[in-house]
């Protein structure tokens, strides 16, 4: 019997002039990985892409984290009866289960399925006054983001749920340095053809970036059962190759594809492999990062498992450049047998 399985995703992929993730400046985040100036887009940045690639391309219930949890229990209500008080059953509902609201709403943004309204609205329209069974329906059913990212509700801690996924902020795999792109705008209404209606600035970088993230499976089958958590791995994995963060996207048309993808199923812990960017990764002969960058995870992939732990059960890659790793498929290849794999793994065991 398992007691450990984690599916680990690293990923490759280069950026084109952009600003994907900015901080309270407005300049691309950055961070000093092995002394030197690195490119970053934080863990929240992308973990939001991939919630609303969830809610787009996924058959699988999507939670909805709001103010107006009291809105979504209304939904539910009307659905069920439009002729009751929706909005007084909803805020009632609310209150029973503990979460402190008013009229503008909670007082924190709460994670909420759709299970967990339709849930609140049935005690409601039935009338029940048991506080603990409106609770109860709020720990019951999370959706698939609910597993994954997690729920934490500082009113009641009973309610949170513990995150099965875990997202690295990405870095790039070579030092960086921000540029400044200087525009200007015109007046289409000005008479005088000298000067200009605006001036501004936009920083900006360019880069390779190492991204990983990596799935509890046996924590997911808790919560969903060993079929939806297998699907939810491969929804996971989808969104976490084809989603990105949209900041200042109108500007810089930096919607790109990931250069290489490495996923492996492991059985002892989670391995993210920045370490073989610790070093920042030099042009290659031919230019470019992203080819040197391959050889660079591969080779240091390789050491790790020689020294220091096992090598995966399973391992897939997408993309050319880390067949030394596992032979080379497509994306959607790679999905269904990551999906198949998962859901074999997990035939028998019992999450104790």
């Amino acid at each position: 019997m398992k007691k450990r399985l984690y599916v680990d995703f690293h990923v490759l992929q280069t950026v084109p002039p952009s600003c994907i993730n900015r901080d309270d400046t407005g300049s691309p985040k950055t961070a000093v990985y092995g002394g030197v100036l690195r490119a970053r887009v934080s863990s929240q940045a992308w973990k939001h892409a991939m919630r609303k690639d969830f809610a787009e391309n996924t058959p699988l219930d999507v939670g909805k984290r709001t103010k107006k949890a009291a809105e979504l229990v209304k939904d539910q209500i009307l659905a069920l009866d439009s002729e009751l008080d929706a909005d007084k059953l909803a805020k009632k509902a609310l209150e029973n289960t503990g979460i402190k609201s008013d009229d503008k709403g909670t007082k924190a943004l709460f994670f909420m399925s759709t299970a967990q309204a339709k849930a609140l609205a049935v005690l409601a329209v039935e009338g029940v006054a048991d506080k603990k069974q409106y609770k109860d329906a709020l720990k019951a059913a999370p959706s698939m983001d609910m597993a994954l990212f997690g729920r934490m509700v500082a009113d009641d801690p009973s309610l949170n749920y513990d995150a099965a996924a875990q997202v690295a902020h990405s870095i790039s795999t070579h030092a960086v340095k921000n540029e400044y792109d200087y525009f200007t705008a015109v007046d289409d209404c000005q008479t005088d053809s000298t000067g200009a209606g605006h001036l501004g600035t936009v920083e900006y970088n360019s880069s390779t970036l190492y991204r990983y993230a990596t799935v509890n499976v046996l924590e997911l089958k808790g919560k969903l059962g060993a079929e939806q958590a297998a699907e939810t791995v491969r929804a996971f994995g989808e969104a976490f190759l084809f989603s990105m963060p949209t900041g200042k996207q109108n500007t810089f048309a930096n919607r790109t594809l990931p250069d290489a993808v490495y996923v492996t199923l492991r059985e002892d812990q989670p391995v993210n492999l920045c370490g073989a960017f610790e070093r920042a990764v030099s042009r290659g002969e031919q230019g470019g990062y992203a080819e040197a960058s391959k050889a660079a995870l591969a080779q240091y992939a390789q050491q790790v498992y020689a020294s220091f732990v096992e090598a995966p059960a399973q391992s897939f890659t997408v993309g050319g450049g880390l067949e030394a790793l596992a032979p080379a498929q497509t994306a959607k290849a790679m999905l269904d047998a990551l999906e198949k794999a998962v859901r074999d793994a997990l035939s028998g065991n019992e999450v104790e």
